[in-house]
């Protein structure tokens, strides 16, 4: 009579098959209901594995974005502490800037003020040595020249020299010269003398005859001198000179 149990043996025999052979081993799980249950762990741990691999390559790029955030990051507060330096500099120049502004104003007042008192002292200092004989005619006019150019408001005061043949301004023939100033198409004659008498006005007008007939232009004429007579005046408004005193009208008395 056959024994439905096993026998020590055989289940020794059985157990080494289930370690050694692995279809077996499957055959029996599947008699047993676990062969669907295995393959579908089989199939999560191969999901499960691609998964960790996806994450890994998940944390790796992470981890470079956060060293480039890093780097992004200190480079920002770099920028941001030139900025700083920059903001502060120019601040500082801005500041210099508004001083050397002022500073200049300030300059250009004194330079105006200064200038205008050695004006008024030139023309005192030429007043004074004329009337004690301290200078000559000629330095005078070297120092009243650039009252020529402020008072006509003239960039510039040219020579003008003509030889008169006909002798129209002294009765014979020689070399005439006179300062001429051409502005808006007027030309003025101008002649500037320390001390203006009726003959340098009646001179200045033979002059002016002699500039029309040769530049085919009628001129102004202009004395500005630093003490008139008072015939002069008389002259100048009957032969159309204008006279223009340095010292005031009062300068002849």
């Amino acid at each position: 009579m056959t024994s439905e149990t096993l026998t020590q043996q055989e289940k020794e025999r059985l157990l080494k098959a289930l370690e050694k052979d692995r279809e077996f081993r499957y055959a029996l799980m599947g008699l047993l209901g676990f062969r669907e249950i295995l393959d579908r762990i089989t199939k999560l741990e191969e999901r499960f594995e691609k998964l960790a691999e996806r994450q890994q390559k998940l944390e790796e790029r992470i981890a470079k974005l956060e060293e480039r955030f890093v780097e992004l990051e200190e480079r920002q507060q770099r920028l941001e502490k030139r900025f700083a330096k920059l903001e502060e500099r120019f601040a500082e120049l801005e500041k210099r800037f508004i001083e050397l502004e002022k500073r200049f104003i300030e300059l250009a007042e004194r330079q105006q003020k200064l200038e205008k008192r050695i004006a008024e002292l030139n023309k005192t200092v030429a007043a004074i040595g004329h009337r004690f004989g301290i200078i000559t005619e000629k330095a005078f006019r070297e120092a009243m020249r650039y009252v020529v150019e402020e008072v006509l408001g003239a960039a510039k005061v040219e020579r003008w020299v003509h030889r008169d043949e006909k002798g129209i301004v002294y009765g014979y023939s020689t070399v005439v010269e006179v300062d001429v100033v051409v502005r808006d198409r007027e030309h003025v004659l101008v002649e500037v003398k320390s001390r203006v008498s009726r003959g340098d006005v009646a001179e200045l007008h033979k002059i002016g005859r002699l500039y029309e007939e040769v530049r085919g232009v009628k001129p102004k004429l202009l004395i500005i001198g630093g003490f008139v007579d008072p015939a002069a005046y008389e002259a100048a408004a009957k032969l159309g000179v204008e006279i223009r005193p340095l010292l005031g009208e009062d300068a002849g008395v």
